[in-house]
C-alpha cells in the first residue's frame, strides 16, 4: 500500500500533451487558441482552488451540497472492498465526502496532471483515512488508465466531479465517456457533476469574478508559457475576456490581445492584432435530459439524478450495462 507522502507517485505516459508541440500549433492557427489541460500547473492549481472558494463561483459550492445530502445514497449499494477512481482528482477535497460514505473501500485511485496537487492530496487523506490504499497517478484521464496489477480486480466506481465534462464539445464529451465507460469495466458505476442550464448572468458572475481570481487564472497560462517555453507574454498587454454563447450553450473564457504586438515563444514569432483573441476554455451547461442522452450516446444506462433546491447543479449517477 502507498501510505507515505514522499514516495513517488505512479506516472503513466501522456499521449498527445507536448506542452511546447501544442502551444506552438495552437498559437499558430488563424483562429488562436490553447487547451485548456494545461491550465493546472502548481501555481494554476493554486488559483483553481482559490477560484473554488468565490461567492461568484456556486460550481464547487453547490455540487458539494448535493454530494453531502445523498452520500449515503450514492454508496448504498456499492461491494464491499472496490476502488473508487477519481479522474482530474485534484485536490480531492469533495471526495472526502464519498469516502466518509464508503468506509468499506479498499482503495482510492486518483488521477490528474498535477504533480503538486497529488502530493498534497495524498499527504492530506493518508492522515484522515490511514487504512484506505491510497494510489495517485500522474496520467490524462482522457486515456485510458493502467491500474496497478493488484487494484485490476477491484470493483471499481468512478468520480468526475465539478462539471469538467463541460470544458469538451458535446462529441469530445461522448468519447471521453466511452473511455471513462472502458476504464470502470463491466459494471462499473460513475458519479458525475454537471453544471446546468441558467440565468447567463449567474454564469458570467461566476467566471468574471469582482476579485480577478479567474482573469488571474487564465493569465497565468501565458505566465506559464513565459516559465516553461522561453515566452515574451507582457501579460499587461492581455485581459481575460468570458462571454457567454447562448448558441453553443457555453460559457467560452478567452485572453484578449489589448494591442498590435509580437511575442516570441521557443524562438518563434507570434503576431497579435488589437482585439485579437485566445480561446483557452469552453464549460458548456445541459439541461438534465439532455446530458442523459448524451451519456446513453456513449453506452451508459442513467439511472438517477440529483439537484439542488434552485436546480443549478446536478449530479449524475451512470452505469454500465
Amino acid at each position: 500500500m502507498i501510505r507515505d507522502a514522499a514516495r513517488p507517485l505512479e506516472r503513466f505516459s501522456f499521449p498527445d500533451s507536448d506542452f511546447a508541440l501544442d502551444v506552438s500549433q495552437g498559437l499558430s492557427n488563424p483562429h488562436k487558441a490553447l487547451s485548456p489541460r494545461f491550465f493546472y500547473d502548481s501555481i494554476g492549481s493554486a488559483l483553481f482552488e482559490e477560484i473554488t472558494q468565490l461567492s461568484e463561483y456556486y460550481l464547487t459550492r453547490v455540487e458539494g451540497a448535493i454530494l453531502g445530502a445523498h452520500a449515503a445514497e450514492i454508496a448504498y449499494d456499492e461491494p464491499l472492498g472496490g476502488m473508487l477512481v477519481e479522474f482530474g482528482s485534484g485536490s480531492s477535497r469533495k471526495t472526502e465526502i464519498l469516502l466518509d460514505a464508503l468506509p468499506s473501500l479498499a482503495a482510492y485511485v486518483a488521477v490528474d496532471v498535477s504533480e503538486s496537487a497529488l502530493y498534497e492530496a495524498r499527504s492530506r487523506l493518508a492522515s484522515r483515512y490511514p487504512s484506505l490504499d491510497i494510489r495517485p497517478i500522474v496520467a490524462d484521464f482522457s486515456y485510458p488508465i493502467d491500474y496497478p496489477l493488484d487494484l485490476a480486480e477491484l470493483h471499481r466506481i468512478g468520480f468526475f466531479p465539478g462539471s469538467t465534462i463541460g470544458n469538451l464539445t458535446p462529441h469530445e464529451a461522448v468519447r471521453l465517456l466511452v473511455v471513462m465507460r472502458n476504464s470502470l469495466a463491466r459494471s462499473g458505476r460513475l458519479i458525475i457533476g454537471v453544471d446546468l442550464k441558467k440565468d447567463p448572468r449567474r454564469l458570467l458572475a461566476a467566471y468574471n469574478d469582482a476579485a480577478g481570481v479567474t482573469a488571474a487564472f487564465n493569465l497565468n497560462l501565458l505566465a506559464r508559457i513565459n516559465r516553461e517555453l522561453a515566452g515574451s507574454f507582457d501579460l499587461k498587454a492581455f485581459r481575460h475576456h468570458a462571454i457567454y454563447n447562448a448558441h453553443e450553450g457555453r460559457i467560452e473564457m478567452h485572453i484578449i490581445s489589448l494591442k498590435d504586438q509580437s511575442v516570441t515563444v521557443l524562438g518563434q514569432q507570434i503576431e497579435f492584432r488589437a482585439g485579437e483573441r485566445i480561446h483557452t476554455e469552453n464549460s458548456y451547461k445541459y439541461a438534465v435530459e439532455q446530458f442523459q442522452g448524451l451519456a446513453r450516446s456513449a453506452g451508459w444506462i442513467a439511472r438517477r439524478v440529483w439537484l439542488d433546491e434552485d436546480r443549478l447543479f446536478s449530479v449524475h449517477e451512470l452505469i454500465s450495462p
